[in-house]
């Protein structure tokens, strides 16, 4: 059993700032990636954001040089820095992580997701 605990989004002006956390624990050998996911209103659910084992980060294009993700390994943590908020950055937010457990298996897990909505 793998547990994803998020925390850190509500309500956020545009133009300023969020910082959304994801707690993972449970049965879980080695994290290979950890991620942000969003749905907005009446959209389907679009990739914000990921971070490889080894630190590297990519981000969707909509969000470049104002979200950072980034995590803390000790505590199998995962962030995601929101700056400029944008009224379009409203949704959703989903953490995953892709890991590898005690059996060997390779595994995904998701979050509950966590609301953030932003006002113009």
């Amino acid at each position: 059993q793998v547990q994803l605990v998020e925390s850190g989004g509500g309500l956020g002006q545009a133009g300023g700032s969020l910082r959304l956390s994801c707690a993972a624990s449970g049965s879980i050998f080695r994290i290979n990636a950890m991620g942000w996911y969003r749905q907005a209103p009446g959209k389907q659910r679009e990739w914000v954001a990921a971070i490889s084992s080894g630190g590297s980060t990519n981000h969707v294009d909509s969000v470049k040089g104002r979200f950072t993700i980034s995590r803390d390994n000790a505590k199998n943590t995962v962030y995601l820095q929101m700056n400029s908020l944008k009224p379009e950055d409203t949704g959703v937010y989903y953490c995953y992580l892709d890991f590898v457990d005690y059996s060997g298996r390779y595994e995904s897990s998701w979050g509950q997701g966590t609301q953030v909505t932003v006002s113009s």
